[in-house]
C-alpha cells in the first residue's frame, strides 16, 4: 500500500471516528498532495514526495506554534502541536542523537571534508541517505560544530 492510499484510509477512519484533529490534519495533507499532483501535471508521487509534503506540513505546524507561542496564544499553540503530532505517524522514526551523529562522522570521513566549504556537501549526503529521519535544523548545527 502506497503512503497516499494510506493517508486517503486514515482519512477515511478518521472522518467515520468523527476525529476533527485527524481529519483537518489529513484533508490539508491530502490537498497538498493533489496540488503537488497538478504542479506535476498528472505525475504519480512517489512515497519521498508524499514524505516530503509531510515533513513540509509538520514543519508549517512547528513554526507556526513557535510564533503562537512568542505572541503568547498557548491555546492556539497546542493546536498546532497536536496536528503536528498527528503528522509525524506518517513520518519515518527519527535518528536518535547518537545515531546522527555517527552518521555525520561516517559522511565527513567518506568526503574528506574538513572545512564549512564542504557543509553543503555533508548535509546533501545525510539528507539523502536518511530522507525523512533527520531534522534539519539539529543536522546543520551538529555539521557545524564538526566541520569548525
Amino acid at each position: 500500500m502506497t503512503l497516499i492510499e494510506q493517508i486517503d484510509k486514515d482519512y477515511i477512519v478518521a472522518y467515520k471516528a468523527k476525529d476533527d484533529v485527524k481529519k483537518t490534519v489529513l484533508r490539508h495533507l491530502k490537498t497538498a498532495i493533489k496540488n503537488r499532483i497538478v504542479e506535476l501535471k498528472g505525475a504519480e508521487l512517489s512515497d519521498d514526495d508524499v514524505l516530503d509534503l509531510v515533513a513540509k506540513q509538520i514543519k508549517q505546524r512547528k513554526d507556526a506554534y513557535e510564533q503562537y507561542i512568542a505572541a503568547n496564544r498557548p491555546e492556539l499553540a497546542e493546536i498546532e502541536a497536536v496536528e503536528a503530532e498527528a503528522l509525524s505517524e506518517y513520518m519515518p522514526v527519527q535518528l536518535s542523537p547518537e545515531e546522527l551523529a555517527a552518521a555525520v562522522d561516517k559522511v565527513i570521513a567518506d568526503l574528506g571534508a574538513s572545512s564549512m566549504q564542504d557543509m553543503g556537501k555533508v548535509m546533501q549526503a545525510i539528507m539523502a541517505a536518511h530522507k525523512g529521519q533527520v531534522d534539519g535544523k539539529a543536522l546543520s548545527g551538529l555539521v557545524r560544530a564538526r566541520l569548525s
